[in-house]
């Protein structure tokens, strides 16, 4: 068989850079950038280069699995046995328990799958279960629960206008190392760098002198005092009168009731709490009101505090409070060619509130609760307790919290299904692990990031290679279980109706409708050069759709009956209530933890990659020398690292880009599944030292609480080594 390249894009981030694919007698034996990609123009990250071992790791699933509960041991099956068996064990729980007893969790890969995200979704809505959970309450259900009560609807969120502002103002954001989140903006150093040689500015707002922070101006913050920060930026606007009152008064209701709450939060009595002096702030707030563009951008480590949503909600006000919502330079709201808020509201999917969950009475978030309940909805009994459950591209037991917990819960379900290409901390207690495809070995249009695109562009990419061995894709798994108990999965209800009548659709046959009735769309032939899937084949490097984004549309897009954007809200006005009561310091816990983000990782599936694992790898947690000298820790000793809900021992590492009173630790570690690469990398599971509890979710979104947790920390000796057990016998002639 001759060697042949394919174009196709990345899907494993947000940036979707583009790549070329070469084939070998069947194999994929290189992933190299796109040089002819319009956007990334020949860059990827060395996680997209990777992807060659994920693709061809010898300990990938690439057949149906079942474990024997007895043993405990996992044993090659055939598709149809397990798809027979799969249906016969639903049957039996939804007669006994009712389709409310079915719950589904849907890792980050997965989203970058149209098709995987739709047919989840779809499945979920034709059985008629509010068990649907996805990684956003890891991540950034807050941010559009934000958008869903300043909106009206969380689909409708805005992008720093990154090509046309002056001052960009990012907090809790790394996208040098990210590459963007909630924003696809390809070549994103490039584009940060490019505001400061135009003459603006790039400030970033962060405990830790991250990667992107070395770069540009940093305003170090302490952990889940956000809130406080940007409450008082909002109060020298008030204070000082640099509000565009005008656009205010013309865009918004409630800006009266934000600003005296603002001014109940001056930089002076903020200061202590924050570490940001109030000659700083308020400098920083003038600045930000006198720009000529600015954007205002917030990501994960804005989004894990305990006021998540309140920041979110803060974050956009500032850009309202300066006349930069909406604006060129500004936070701007993407017009793509496949408008997902539109098609989400048409769906009735655009959803916040609609239901709330069985434990704690959280909102869902675009149909998702919050998975940190997962463990607690499989053990209290009632109605609704979960007794068969899925997971596809997902690995709860590490990437929420207390993940111990969940793992003893999965052992207690009636059947328990993983659709994954790895057997993980979570699936190894599945009664199935279904084999999926990579992304190499499936077709996709990211219609969930069209509308992030800084420069607005689409792009479908075709298959590249055959799935291996009996790897499946995940839309057509879910298909074959939904015939198996007569679901019809499908998210638009005209769609579950035609397949009843027996038409069932494709995902390639609906993502082309989508875009063919679009704003670029061809009409179905009746609007010459429109887009269509196969426009799009015949641009494989994908298409700019417009140099820049259109501005002046947000009424236009306002779901609220008042055609307004709505600042006054009773649940925000409790939120900024409640930031008084939570007390900034414990004397049991002094110290906060954050997350950080690491070029050669990404969440918890990457590490069996054997070019990202050169070298080895360590986790080292970062401590500000003041704190180690503090706490008697040494660089490169042992710390015991505790909260009120876990504790880990972790590697040392002395430096001050952390500040004093903060440490850091990476996510995604402490592996023990069947891929023996990052098993053997060591590292602890981080969020062990999380908490599950209703009680410590954030209330608007269900959030998990990660960034800023309390803990303390303290050395643990060297374990004594015992010299004459140790001593090597002599011989003679040595």
């Amino acid at each position: 068989m001759a060697v042949e390249t394919k174009v196709t894009f990345c899907r494993i981030c947000e940036a979707h850079c583009g790549m070329v694919a070469t084939i070998d007698d069947g194999v994929v034996t290189k992933l190299r950038p796109d040089r002819d990609h319009p956007l990334s123009q020949g860059e990827a990250c060395p996680k997209g280069i990777a992807m060659t071992d994920v693709q061809n790791d010898p300990d990938r699933v690439t057949h149906p699995l079942r474990r024997d509960r007895t043993t405990g041991e996992l044993e090659q099956v055939t598709w149809e046995s397990a798809i027979a068996d799969i249906g016969a064990r639903l049957r039996g729980t939804i007669a006994a328990h009712g389709s409310g007893s079915v719950g589904w969790y849907f890792g980050n890969p997965g989203a970058f799958s149209y098709s995987h995200a739709l047919w989840v979704k779809g499945f979920m809505e034709g059985l008629g279960s509010p068990h649907y959970y996805t990684a956003s309450s890891q991540d950034v259900a807050n941010r559009f629960a934000a958008s869903a009560l300043l909106y009206g609807s969380p689909a409708l969120v805005p992008i720093p206008d990154l090509h046309r502002t002056s001052f960009l103002l990012m907090v809790g954001a790394n996208p040098f190392v990210s590459h963007g989140s909630v924003l696809t903006a390809p070549k994103i150093k490039e584009q940060l760098h490019g505001i400061v040689e135009r003459g603006g500015r790039v400030v970033v707002v962060d405990p830790r002198h991250s990667e992107t922070a070395r770069h540009f101006e940093h305003v170090p913050v302490r952990p889940d005092t956000d809130a406080w920060m940007l409450l008082s930026m909002l109060c020298v606007l008030v204070e000082e009168h640099l509000a565009d009152e005008a656009s205010l008064a013309r865009e918004t209701t409630g800006w009266a009731r934000v600003r005296e709450l603002a001014l109940g939060f001056p930089p002076e009595e903020t200061a202590a709490r924050t570490g940001v002096p109030a000659d700083e702030l308020r400098r920083l707030a003038r600045d930000l009101a006198g720009a000529d563009r600015a954007a205002v951008y917030g990501r994960t480590g804005s989004c894990l505090g305990r006021f998540g949503t309140l920041v979110s909600f803060l974050l956009d006000t500032l850009m309202l409070a300066t006349g930069n919502l909406d604006r060129a330079g500004g936070g701007v709201f993407g017009l793509p060619a496949i408008a997902l808020d539109e098609v989400a509201q048409q769906a009735g999917l655009d959803t916040y509130g609609k239901v709330r969950s069985r434990l704690g009475g959280f909102p869902d978030v675009l149909g998702a609760l919050p998975a940190s309940l997962l463990a607690e909805e499989m053990t209290t009994p009632g109605d609704g307790q979960i007794r068969a459950f899925f997971t596809s591209a997902g690995n709860p037991v590490l990437s929420c919290p207390d993940g111990p917990a969940l793992e003893q819960a999965l052992e207690g379900l009636d059947l328990y299904v993983s659709l994954d290409i790895y057997v993980n901390e979570t699936n190894r207690h599945a009664d199935y692990i279904l084999p999926s495809t990579t992304w190499l070995e499936r077709d996709d249009l990211p219609i969930a990031f069209l509308g992030f695109h800084t420069t607005p562009f689409v792009q479908y990419a075709d298959v590249v290679i055959a799935p291996r061995g009996e790897a499946r894709e995940e839309w057509r798994i879910i298909d074959a279980i939904a015939r198996e108990i007569d679901v019809h999965p499908y998210a638009l209800a005209p769609l579950r109706g035609l397949s009843r009548l027996g038409y069932r659709m494709t995902p390639q046959r609906l993502v082309d409708t989508l875009l063919r009735v679009g704003r670029e769309g061809d009409r179905f032939g009746l609007r010459r050069g429109g887009l269509s899937l196969k426009k799009l084949r015949e641009h494989p490097h994908g298409v700019v759709v417009a140099d820049s984004i259109p501005t002046g549309v947000i009424l236009d897009r306002v779901r609220h009956d008042d055609g307004k954007i709505h600042l006054d809200h009773p649940a925000l006005n409790a939120e900024i209530a409640r930031l008084r009561t939570v007390n900034g310091d414990d004397e049991q816990f002094p110290l906060r933890l954050i997350g950080l983000r690491e070029l050669r990782s990404h969440n918890s599936w990457m590490h069996n990659a054997p070019i990202l694992m050169r070298g080895g790898r360590e986790q080292p947690l970062r401590v500000h020398p003041l704190d180690a000298e503090r706490y008697g820790l040494e660089d490169g000793g042992t710390a015991r690292l505790a909260s009120k809900s876990g504790e880990v021992e972790v590697p040392v590492r002395i430096t001050d880009e952390v500040i004093a009173g903060v440490v850091a630790l990476p996510h995604g570690w402490g592996h023990q599944g069947g891929w023996r690469i990052a098993n053997a990398a060591g590292g602890v599971n981080v969020n062990v030292l999380a908490s599950a509890e209703a009680g410590d979710l954030e209330p608007l979104a269900g959030m998990a609480f990660l960034n800023g947790i309390p803990v303390r920390v303290e050395p643990v000796a060297p374990a004594p080594v015992d010299r004459d057990a140790a001593a090597e016998p002599v011989t003679a002639g040595a």
